[in-house]
């Protein structure tokens, strides 16, 4: 449907009924399908022909919100997972093994921090955390001969680094090595990477995707763009033979899918993480507004900035849409329709003033969730980067005293109404 305007494809894209068919996607809430023949069965084992066996691996509701999401960002093809963390581990895990590398901006989702920092590294793999500010000469210094992936945020959450994409496309690819960009905060409605550059997104469709905190999951899009056989002897777990499949070279047999077709074959298979057919029903009726909502998160969002940045109790405001933010000049090119509904603010005091106002509001939640229909407050520094140290927080700009606003689709005037009587309860 890439003639379609992304408002059009939230609605139409994935499920396509044939006649007599139902007009919403359906949940196939089943775990294995039926066939006829021991030879029907054996070809979908052998990735000789495509069809559904068992829902771990591929099941129809979840295909279709996955295609939906692949054609929303400009992708080839796309996996869901159980959760964003999920889609990380395995958009980098899918091209990396132990001895490998990874170079990821700094200012990147507390657990992703983690998850590449320690987790990772369990398993052999280093990561170098790089200033995702600094000049290109600088970050690539971090890159070394095992190096296999660049990776970023678009929007880092809680910090609000606008990603420089074409900067960062051009390091990747300068070192023959893909870029991932985490795309959850900006949406495919703000921000398209791959028109910058981007070879794969990921998302946490927890977010704005589902938008009403239904459920979690997360996404993995390949734009198809990446020519993994161009550097067959490093990603050679798409260029050489599957032993666990018979020997299948991925990029042979897949072209331009392969890369999305060995993380479901062999990561889904082996890891699991997969997401409910439920799950993915809930997701797929948030993502038919998407395009609505992310509208007037950005456009509260705006209107609340303004006003926390001219008010005396608030020190500073990060949040791109304000003309003197550092990233306003880079928002106006790669999200110039609104960046997201996302706030970060530190005010006079520090972390005791920080606490207070927030334990003060009335209809803003302190909730660990973000980027819903609702508002909600968070502390980085005591909850999703509670597990790091002043300096980590700092790498992340994270300041001790940051407040994370996500700003809802309520009325305006009632959200900054909640703010100003929670400002006048602190000194």
């Amino acid at each position: 449907m890439s003639n379609y305007k992304i408002e059009t494809k939230c609605i139409q894209s994935g499920w396509k009924p044939e006649k007599g068919e139902p007009r919403v996607l359906p949940i196939y809430q089943s775990t294995t399908f039926k066939y006829d023949t021991t030879e029907e069965m054996g070809k979908l084992f052998a990735l000789e022909e495509n069809g559904y066996f068992y829902t771990r691996l591929q099941n129809p509701t979840n295909d279709a919100v996955a295609s939906k999401i692949a054609d929303l960002e400009g992708g080839i093809a796309a996996m869901l997972t159980s959760s964003g963390q999920a889609a990380n581990f395995y958009a980098v895990f899918n091209i990396c093994e132990a001895g490998d590398h990874i170079v990821s901006a700094a200012s990147i989702y507390g657990g992703t921090y983690n998850l590449f920092g320690t987790t990772l590294k369990k398993l052999g793999i280093d990561c170098t955390f790089v200033d995702a500010d600094a000049p290109a000469e600088e970050i690539a210094k971090a890159f070394r001969p095992n190096t296999k992936v660049l990776f970023a945020e678009t929007i880092a959450n809680p910090a609000l680094v606008v990603l420089d994409i074409e900067k960062f496309a051009k390091l990747a690819h300068d070192h023959e090595v893909p870029l991932i960009v985490d795309n959850t905060f900006a949406t495919p409605v703000n921000c398209r990477p791959f028109e910058w550059g981007a070879d794969i997104v990921t998302h946490s469709t927890t977010k704005y995707m589902d938008g009403h905190a239904m459920q979690v999951g997360g996404a993995i899009v390949d734009s198809g763009n990446f020519d993994w056989m161009a550097y067959g002897d490093k990603y050679h777990g798409l260029t050489k033979p599957d032993e666990s499949y018979h020997g299948v070279v991925y990029a042979e047999k897949f072209g331009k899918a392969a890369y999305i077709q060995k993380a479901t074959a062999q990561l889904m298979r082996d890891l699991g993480s997969i997401p409910s057919p439920m799950n993915c029903f809930l997701l797929n009726v948030g993502l038919e507004t998407l395009p609505l909502r992310v509208e007037r998160h950005c456009s509260n969002a705006q209107k609340t900035a303004e006003f926390l940045d001219a008010h005396e109790k608030v020190s500073y405001v990060n949040y791109a849409g304000l003309p003197g933010d550092k990233y306003y000049e880079l928002a106006k090119k790669y999200m110039p329709d609104g960046t997201c509904g996302v706030i970060s603010f530190e005010l006079k005091g520090g972390r005791e003033t920080a606490v207070k106002f927030m334990d003060s509001l009335k209809m803003a939640a302190i909730v660990t969730h973000v980027a819903d229909a609702r508002t909600s407050v968070l502390h980085p520094a005591s909850h999703t980067h509670r597990q790091m140290n002043d300096q980590q927080l700092a790498e992340a700009g994270v300041s001790p005293g940051l407040i994370r606003l996500s700003v809802g689709i309520e009325n305006i005037e009632d959200i900054i109404a909640d703010l100003a009587q929670a400002l006048d309860n602190v000194e």
